[in-house]
């Protein structure tokens, strides 16, 4: 009997996954339903495979949406996050098992007891991050606390960057997901995290000023900047008693310091709308955020509000964007600060079609054994081979093609809703992900520590 899966939203990060479930489905028995608002933009190399079928679902439909979770034996919901709670009620509704690669939210979380109660696997956080950083961790955590030792210390950096061969800009950057999403990054609430057993906490106008830098064998320096709440896997990971709990994103060194520039001016802020921005150029809109002066020009003025000289590698970057340029326009009606400036980047930032995206993974693992503090360092690098299928596809969508297969399989049965962070999850996918080049080097290095009884900490 056929099987068939429904992804629901084909956007940037699916590649790998149609792929894979594809080139499974003669020997696995499968069908691809692909529901997407625009099917026409979904590649032919899938919708021509006969073992797939594309079709015009819009999530707000509810006969549409229901009668396709009601037809598949197992959901994919690769739609925004806040989305996803739709197709959960309706894979509750018609007993199918679904997986995400979203954060849980409150909304899905309360549905684990129907989930429970219908044996139905609801399968989040399976892709990159969160999603590979939860795997790869506790792989390494349970085989710590299995040999009898006791973790202390716990960091994870990842980030999606732009490959070597394909890094062509001053910023070392360009964008590999949601350009809206790296705009707004770190806004909404402090960073928050444990460092030595003492809660530290970053507000968002220092954010970018205090980073950690870590070093990867052949491809250099890079530094990391907290994400917004470390706290929140103290409970999943089993760290309560942990003295460091620190996750960042990463970045190649000398990104965050430049960015700070766009923080000091304003020009991150999404909470107003600027009246005239369409037709406004980028000289313009730099000019907004700078006091009026009859004699000095706009490249003066930036100079001395940023305390930046005309040689410094920080002016460089600024030009690189093209903004002091009178005769590049804003498009958008009434748009934020932040959504003009995703503008000028993506003007400047978008992987051309041959070039590659990079993503870099870091844990540091500190734990006691036998009396004696260790430390293991663990790194994983994936690069991208074009800008359809990415580093950033090949990262999100492959784990959430193996994990439908092992649940469709009933290898994964553990019911409700939750993160992969079990054996019976991990142990499976990380294994597979290893054939597709997706694995961490490891490394014993000292563990440093600090001391915690001391006031410096």
């Amino acid at each position: 009997m056929v099987r068939t899966i429904l992804v629901i939203g084909a956007g940037k990060s699916t590649s790998y996954l149609l792929d894979y479930i594809l080139k499974k489905s003669k020997e696995e028995n499968l069908h691809l339903k692909i529901g997407d608002l625009r099917p026409e933009h979904i590649p032919t190399e899938f919708t021509s495979h006969a073992n797939c079928t594309a079709f015009a679902l819009d999530i707000f439909n509810d006969v549409e949406r229901k009668k396709a979770v009601s037809e598949a034996s197992i959901v994919i919901s690769m739609l925004p996050a806040s989305l996803h709670i739709k197709v959960a009620e309706d894979c509750i509704q018609f007993k199918k098992h679904l997986i995400t690669a979203s954060y849980v939210s409150k909304e899905l979380e309360a549905l684990d007891g129907e989930a429970k109660k219908n044996g139905l696997v609801f399968m989040n956080e399976i892709g990159l991050d969160p999603g590979i950083d939860h795997m790869s961790a506790m792989e390494v955590i349970d085989r710590i606390r299995n040999k009898g030792g006791k973790m202390l210390l716990f960091e994870s950096f990842t980030g999606g960057l732009v490959a070597p061969e394909s890094d062509s800009n001053l910023w070392n950057y360009k964008f590999t997901w949601n350009p809206r999403n790296v705009v707004l990054a770190g806004q909404g609430g402090v960073a928050k995290f444990i460092q030595e057993g003492t809660y530290k906490y970053i507000p968002y106008q220092k954010l970018f000023r205090r980073t950690e830098f870590m070093n990867i064998a052949g491809y250099g320096t890079f530094e990391a900047y907290a994400n917004r709440d470390s706290l929140k896997y103290r409970e999943a990971y089993g760290l309560q008693d942990v003295l460091t709990l620190y996750r960042g994103t990463m970045r190649r060194v000398g990104f965050s310091k430049a960015w700070q520039m766009f923080v000091i001016l304003g020009m991150t802020d999404d909470s107003y709308t600027i009246e005239n921005s369409e037709g406004m150029s980028y000289r313009e809109f730099v000019n907004l955020f700078l006091p009026y002066s009859p004699t000095d020009s706009v490249e003066l003025k930036l100079r001395h509000y940023l305390k930046i000289d005309q040689d410094d590698i920080m002016w460089g970057k600024l030009v690189e964007l093209n903004l002091f340029d009178p005769q590049k326009k804003i498009p958008l009606k009434n748009a934020s600060p932040a959504q003009v400036l995703q503008y000028i980047l993506e003007d400047n930032w978008t992987l051309k079609e041959h070039e590659k995206d990079m993503i870099v993974m870091y844990h540091k693992f500190g734990y006691e054994l036998n009396g004696e503090k260790k430390q293991i360092d663990a790194n994983m690098v994936v690069i991208g081979e074009n800008r359809t299928y990415t580093a950033m596809s090949k990262t999100v969508g492959l784990p959430v093609a193996i994990a439908t297969l092992q649940i469709l399989n009933g290898k994964i049965s553990t019911p409700g809703v939750q993160i992969p962070i079990k054996e019976e999850v991990y142990a499976p996918i990380l294994s597979e992900l290893k054939s597709h080049g997706i694995h961490f080097k490891e490394y014993d290095v000292p563990y440093l520590g600090y001391n915690p009884d001391s006031v410096a900490s």
